[in-house]
């Protein structure tokens, strides 16, 4: 099971691209509403979640996925839900994908230090410890971070090839789906 979560102000792009691309490749993929059963997204577009914070469980737990966008970045940060996922993911070596703001939560939390990572240009300071990349998506170990909107797409397909250890299986869909990168 994977989890991205959806809280208030979260960037539509960079949560539903992961979701849809995850799921086209097999992946078993929850959205989970931080704040409720309905997310609304920092270009007002509500999405109705799968579940609830309150009914995520880790039983099964292969992956979390954290969106950025304002203020969705803040109230994921802000949230002792999201705030567990992440340490039980680090604790159990789970997957974690961080884009455009939120790789600042894991940077506040001291999970990139010596890490690779990347993030939204004005993020860097956040990102405490890393070796700051300009790359539009970086993986360091279990971590995958992005740098925004315009990677959702390198981002989504990054995590898939991770997550299923089939990088042509990840291409494969690229390419049925008409992406040219």
């Amino acid at each position: 099971m994977i989890y991205v979560f959806l809280a208030d102000g979260f960037e539509e792009l960079e949560a539903l691209a992961p979701v849809d691309i995850l799921r086209r490749g097999g992946c078993e993929v929850k959205t989970v509403g931080v704040g409720g059963k309905t997310a609304v997204g920092a270009h007002n577009i509500p999405v109705v979640c799968d579940i609830t914070a309150e009914e995520a469980l880790t039983d099964g737990l292969k992956a979390i996925i954290l969106p950025g966008g304002m203020p969705g970045t803040l109230n994921l940060e802000k949230s002792d839900c999201v705030q567990k996922f992440i340490d039980f993911a680090v604790e159990n070596r789970l997957y974690i994908g961080a884009i455009c703001a939120a790789p600042s939560i894991l940077g506040h939390k001291g999970l990139l230090k010596g890490k690779q990572a990347t993030c939204f240009p004005g993020f860097e300071k956040d990102l405490e410890g890393a070796k700051v990349c300009d790359n539009p998506v970086v993986t360091d170990g279990k971590i995958t971070t992005a740098y925004g909107a315009g990677a959702a797409f390198d981002f989504s397909f990054r995590l898939l090839s991770e997550l299923t250890g089939d990088k042509e299986g990840a291409n494969a869909l690229k390419k049925s789906m008409k992406y040219s990168k």
